[in-house]
């Protein structure tokens, strides 16, 4: 039965994933062959069949394009105010401020592509306890590392941990085996760690303990019949063979 849970287990792992990315893919597929500008930009010379593909390539072509170029702007001086207006303008917003927070925190995080932003760590948080966090690339004043440790399985929410550069050690894993490690609530394989099914040292379980059948929980395993016997021998205060009973 466990072989089955086990394999059944490894099955969803495997297919899961693949099933909402192909889900994921179809949805944004979908929605950008069916943008009202592109139709617009369609050729009367295709065949119907390949028209949604078409819509999708000029949509990811005139985004590349914007993409490129509002990224040129913003490398000039111009761009950089105009950055810092529409920030400061949305910022005022206190409901979308938020979302475009963490949208533009995400984006520059996924971006950034430094190697301390790609490195794992072990944090000792209690002593024989370690959980697992992420540098920062940042460092607060007095020189303690910026980590953020995310919480399992759900890595959107986490702590944001100053800690001293001693206290920390490097997982040796990269960033998605770590992931998806935490992803899984450590249920998934790795390379980093081994299952603990059929451990030398192990205690079985129910069959095969040998329970000892001659003791006895009320009176702490003593022997009454040797204790009757002891009575029985040793003589009664002032009776025969006491050495004061005749004097």
């Amino acid at each position: 039965m466990s072989t089955w849970k086990r394999d059944f287990g490894s099955g969803l792992i495997v297919l899961v994933p693949l099933i909402v990315l192909l889900l994921v893919i179809g949805w944004i597929y979908r929605h950008i062959a069916s943008i009202p500008l592109i139709s617009t930009l369609e050729p009367d010379w295709l065949f119907e069949p390949i028209l949604p593909l078409y819509r999708v390539v000029i949509a990811l072509v005139v985004f590349t394009t914007l993409v490129l170029a509002v990224g040129y702007f913003m490398r000039t001086t111009l761009g950089r105010i105009v950055e810092a207006r529409i920030d400061d303008s949305i910022n005022h917003i206190p409901a979308l401020r938020v979302v475009y927070n963490a949208s533009k925190l995400a984006v520059e995080t996924a971006l950034s592509g430094t190697e301390d932003l790609q490195n794992p760590v072990h944090l000792e948080t209690w002593e024989g306890i370690r959980m697992t966090a992420f540098k920062t690339g940042k460092k607060t004043r007095d020189g303690k590392l910026v980590l953020f440790m995310p919480t399992a399985p759900n890595i959107t929410s986490g702590y944001v941990i100053e800690v001293e550069p001693e206290r920390v050690t490097d997982t040796g894993e990269s960033v998605e085996e770590a992931m998806t490690r935490i992803l899984s609530a450590g249920f998934a394989e790795s390379t980093h760690q081994v299952s603990v099914d059929g451990e030398p040292g192990d205690a079985p379980s129910g069959d095969g303990v040998d329970v000892p059948t001659d003791a006895d929980p009320v009176g702490g395993g003593r022997d009454e019949s040797t204790d009757h016997g002891d009575a029985s021998d040793s003589p009664p205060p002032g009776g025969r063979g006491d050495p004061d009973a005749g004097a």
